[in-house]
């Protein structure tokens, strides 16, 4: 597998000099396209001209490697389309436009909800339908033309693994640029999509995170205390793909609850209690 190894690093190398180095984020996505483009190509002269030596590394190239090269080309596909047609009126309208813009990318999950499910969960029992070539079931066929296409270098899903991957990456993109537009006044931060990425998504309500943080910073156990709320809270966005907004307001609302102002952390005691007894049994 040294080959398609030293495929992907390559592909990472430029694209991580290409995000630090670049600012105007149009040329970003134009150069961006022409080097996933180019590691796309070459992991095609790769897996046609080599036989593979067994279906789990065939299974690996179409579901691991595959997607990881050709979700930066979506990425950056999809990046330059919604940027080049973001609005430069008011911080309103972009803001609007942006949160119509993840919609669309959340509605991509909900209409492959079934496989999307299959994924995050790191299920493998349906891998030899969905990531060897030649099968040419179409009712496992969601929406990849490339299947038809190009045979030698396509499964019925890996476009989709790839496509789930670029689009998670655009959500968590959109969602900092509204956080900067929210807060104008604020310290921008350099956004790179190609750093290690966390593959955790925080599922729940926000406001149920808001109060878990405030409940960490407060106990003093980060860095013995001396960590204030925004650098838990930034931590916290990271590692779990969300923009939490105006949590200082959210923390207020939680304040001004008149019964039960920590519901989340009395529930996280419960289910605590639950999972122990039921290991006990």
């Amino acid at each position: 597998m040294k080959s398609y190894d030293k495929i992907v690093e390559g592909l990472d190398s430029h694209l991580e000099f290409l995000e630090s180095e670049t600012e105007d984020v149009l040329t970003k996505a134009e150069e961006g396209i022409k080097i996933a483009k180019k590691a796309l190509l070459q992991l095609r002269k790769v897996v046609i001209n080599k036989e593979l030596k067994s279906r789990e590394q065939e299974i690996t190239i179409f579901k691991i490697i595959k997607p990881k090269i050709y979700s930066r080309l979506i990425y950056y596909v999809k990046l330059f389309s919604i940027e080049s047609k973001r609005p430069r009126g008011s911080s309103k309208s972009q803001k609007k436009y942006l949160d119509y813009e993840i919609k669309k990318l959340q509605d991509y999950f909900n209409d492959n909800l079934e496989f999307y499910q299959y994924y995050r969960r790191s299920e493998t029992s349906l891998d030899n339908q969905y990531f060897i070539r030649g099968k040419e079931d179409i009712r496992l066929h969601p929406d990849n033309f490339h299947f038809f296409i190009d045979d030698k270098f396509s499964t019925s899903h890996d476009s989709t693994v790839a496509t789930i991957i670029a689009y998670d990456m655009l959500i968590v993109y959109l969602q900092k640029e509204i956080e900067l537009i929210e807060n104008r006044n604020g310290m921008e931060t350099n956004f790179n999509a190609f750093q290690k990425q966390s593959k955790l998504f925080w599922t729940g309500n926000k406001t149920d995170l808001i109060e878990l943080i405030y409940a960490l910073q407060s106990s003093g156990v980060i860095n013995s205390g001396t960590a204030d709320i925004k650098e838990v809270a930034s931590i916290c966005e990271q590692m779990f793909n969300i923009s939490l907004g105006d949590y200082y307001r959210t923390f207020l609302e939680i304040r001004s609850r008149k019964i039960n102002q920590t519901k989340f952390i009395d529930k996280l005691k419960d289910s605590l209690a639950s999972k122990m007894l039921e290991s006990d049994e």
